[in-house]
């Protein structure tokens, strides 16, 4: 075979490598594309159920406030940390904030078993279910969030795949989890 043959030869065996890792580039590339997006909407997800969790407390604290005069400690709790959500600039505080935020709506809804007048107010009723309703839609999107994060995580650590995220270290980091506080895990007391 003349030599000019093999050099064309090894030329398109070049080539096609380079056209196939280019390829293989591009196509891990997306991927990670793909799914920071995801994790961005995941979030979008769980900023919308807040807001509406947000927008609800104050129709709540006002309802409870008419019968629960003496239950200023609590509600002040709820209020603050409502501000604080609403004042939350970053993924972090926006967690530690409707971490604080659960908590003390936990601690409101566990003092008002000491108002049966309350209890059987239609307005408080209809509130109650809505939050429980935003409450069941906030974990379902933390659910989904953190699943999605724990895919985009894991897909910017393995190998080859790890070698396209290091080198474009700019666009892709690693996403944070929505984890809950360790109150959470506490059931809250109820006295009767």
């Amino acid at each position: 075979m003349p030599g000019w043959a093999i050099g064309l030869i090894v030329g398109a065996v070049v080539i096609i490598a380079a056209i196939a890792l280019v390829a293989w580039w591009v196509s891990v590339y997306n991927k990670l594309v793909r799914l920071k997006q995801r994790v961005g909407n995941g979030w979008s997800q769980i900023e919308i159920q807040l807001k509406k969790r947000y927008d609800l407390i104050p129709n709540l604290v006002e309802t409870v406030k008419g019968y629960a005069k003496h239950e200023s400690e609590t509600l002040n709790s709820v209020t603050m940390w409502r501000s604080k959500a609403g004042d939350a600039s970053n993924a972090k505080e926006v967690i530690e904030a409707n971490n604080g935020l659960s908590s003390a709506l936990s601690r409101l809804l566990v003092s008002v078993e000491r108002y049966p007048e309350l209890k059987a107010n239609t307005n408080f009723l209809q509130l109650q279910a809505e939050l429980k309703d935003v409450e069941s839609k906030i974990a379902y999107a933390r659910q989904f969030y953190n699943d999605v994060v724990e895919k985009y995580n894991a897909q910017m650590e393995v190998f080859p795949s790890s070698l396209v995220a290091n080198a474009n270290k700019s666009k892709f980091t690693a996403a944070e989890y929505f984890k809950a506080e360790e109150a959470v895990y506490t059931a809250p007391k109820v006295n009767f």
